[in-house]
């Protein structure tokens, strides 16, 4: 991890952003890198939800046997086993057998969407959550995480786009909760043009977050691009103060 590229993001986020909260990271290691190894799941359990920790400033390290949701499981690259009749439960349900969540119309959608989308795999034992500023410089992040409301996001939409090619530099992908955090997001860091994921549309996960926030999930190459840009964007006219003065406001 860069520590002057941390404090010189921290410097412009506070800044520009007036009283929002700092974002999170997330990177894969075969050591907790100093973050609480979270325990064994009982049961099932949102991913989401158990972010709330991070956000409030206590790191976390999940393994396979720690993250309670197979789907879970399957966004973050772990081993992992759907259940059965997975393309009935996310659509339209089978009777007798499981009840749909109706996300999605037809079971033949889901099978297709699962075949259009590539599986992460990963090897390493942990995923470790930290919020920025409890970063260490023997981090490595793969992504950074920013949950807020809508003139947050204008703003990070706005600034993925300022140097993107043709101003396209943010997807809004159907997926879980967990997928527009840190699978898409990975996956986009594997392309020649990454993009910024903006997510948590997922019905499930909404409970796990503030009723008006969504997610902003940047590939960590293009977030350095970003945090490189943020003194020479918009961020630095007459339209944003206004916007700096009122995420101030609302603050207080």
């Amino acid at each position: 991890m860069d520590m002057d590229l941390k404090g010189c993001f921290q410097d412009r986020w506070t800044r520009h952003f007036p009283g929002a909260e700092p974002p999170l990271a997330w990177f894969y290691a075969d050591e907790p890198h100093g973050a609480e190894p979270a325990p064994r799941a009982k049961g099932w359990s949102c991913l989401v939800g158990r972010l709330a920790r991070v956000r409030t400033g206590r790191s976390v390290a999940l393994d396979a046997d720690s993250v309670g949701c197979a789907g879970g499981k399957r966004y973050l690259g772990f081993p992992h086993v759907l259940r059965p009749h997975f393309d009935h439960f996310l659509s339209c349900g089978l009777p007798g057998e499981v009840e749909g969540e109706r996300y999605v119309k037809t079971p033949e959608m889901v099978r297709r969407w699962m075949e259009a989308v590539p599986l992460l795999e990963r090897r390493e034992r942990y995923i470790v959550f930290k919020r920025w500023d409890h970063l260490e410089a023997g981090d490595t992040p793969e992504a950074v995480v920013f949950f807020g409301h809508g003139d947050i996001l204008s703003g990070l939409f706005t600034l993925a786009n300022f140097a993107a090619d043709l101003a396209d530099g943010v997807t809004a992908p159907f997926a879980a909760g967990c997928g527009s955090i840190v699978g898409l997001p990975a996956l986009q860091g594997r392309s020649e043009n990454p993009k910024a994921v903006l997510g948590m549309f997922d019905p499930s996960a909404r409970p796990c977050v503030g009723e008006d926030e969504l997610s902003f999930a940047v590939p960590w190459g293009k977030f350095e691009s970003m945090a490189r840009d943020m003194d020479e964007s918009f961020l630095i006219t007459e339209t944003w103060k206004s916007m700096e003065w009122r995420l101030a406001k609302r603050r207080g």
